[in-house]
């Protein structure tokens, strides 16, 4: 039987009238990638915060490995690694001295110490770089140092927070073949990110979250198939004065087709969900030209994570923390 490393249980947060967590709960199960997807200001990182015992819920249980991290913190933190959105590591410090700063925080035995802070190297691909002051360190390198950071003493949870915020695609990719690599050393994940490309590559699991409280969970693949549609995205052509009615009266109207499951505003698109693009394209088509709304643009494809998102939340993704509050 499957054992969950993590147990979150109807968590709430609120900083004075904002209310960063209503109600969220979910399991992560033993050496699984497991991803809390969402927006900025969705609650991901209230969420992390509380499982790495920096930020104390108003209501709920948290815990790991069946330690509950409000009465026991001090034995919650020996099990976790934790990797902020903030790069932590010291200018003036090299890799190595990183590394045995952290192996005495978590009193790893001097003989053990070596072993570990070579595996680590090798694990993010510094090996030959940990006498280097880590101001000579591009970005992607410090990432890779924070994370080492927080393996040193085999945690059974890591918690990343938008490990890749800010680097380039090539080291985004590189950071990427490394927490799979944890996954392979058995270690599970917790990782918080906007980025559904990430959140599809790397996850066993998502969970959406949305204004403080999950939206929908599952594997991505799940997730996208739940939705048993394909997706015509289209934009009516620029016209004086009655555009939003335009596309308002191309809503009613292609919502009461037969091949039509269901139409959203998608800020300048229409998203249309049908079970076939190639049966309902000609129709839809067909609806425009018997009303005479010229087509812009119109485009088909698979639904994505976004369209999850759309569906389950009513709105389309944005990164705008306003939206998602």
């Amino acid at each position: 039987m499957p054992t969950a490393v993590v147990r979150v249980e109807a968590l709430r947060k609120s900083y004075g009238p904002i209310q960063a967590l209503n109600g969220i709960s979910f399991e992560i199960e033993k050496g699984k990638i497991f991803g809390l997807l969402g927006p900025n200001g969705a609650g991901k990182t209230t969420t992390i915060k509380i499982l790495a015992t920096l930020v104390r819920a108003d209501e709920g249980k948290a815990e790991i490995q069946g330690i509950d991290v409000f009465k026991e913190p001090d034995r919650a933190r020996r099990l976790i690694g934790y990797v902020p959105q903030e790069l932590t590591v010291d200018p003036y410090l090299t890799a190595a001295e990183h590394l045995r700063f952290y192996a005495d925080l978590y009193h790893l035995p001097a003989a053990a110490r070596q072993e570990r802070m070579r595996e680590l190297l090798e694990l993010v691909g510094l090996t030959g770089q940990e006498n280097r002051r880590v101001r000579s360190f591009s970005g992607g390198m410090k990432k890779k140092l924070d994370l080492a950071c927080g393996l040193i003493h085999q945690p059974a949870l890591i918690l990343l927070d938008e490990p890749s915020l800010g680097l380039d695609v090539p080291v985004r990719r590189d950071l990427w073949s490394y927490m799979l690599r944890l996954k392979e050393h058995g270690i599970t994940v917790l990782l918080c990110t906007n980025s559904m490309d990430e959140a599809e590559r790397l996850c066993d699991e998502v969970a959406i979250v949305d204004r403080g409280g999950l939206a929908a969970r599952g594997s991505p693949t799940t997730l996208k198939s739940q939705l048993k549609k394909d997706v015509v995205s289209l934009e009516i052509a620029p016209s004086d004065g009655d555009h939003e009615k335009k596309r308002d009266t191309l809503i009613q109207a292609l919502s009461r087709l037969s091949r039509v499951q269901g139409v959203v505003k998608d800020g300048v698109q229409v998203k249309i969900y049908v079970e076939s693009n190639e049966t309902a394209l000609p129709e839809i088509l067909q609806c425009a030209g018997a009303l005479s709304i010229e087509i812009n643009t119109i485009t088909y494809s698979r639904p994505g994570l976004d369209e999850v998102f759309l569906h389950y939340t009513g709105r389309p993704w944005t990164g705008d923390p306003k939206t998602h509050a």
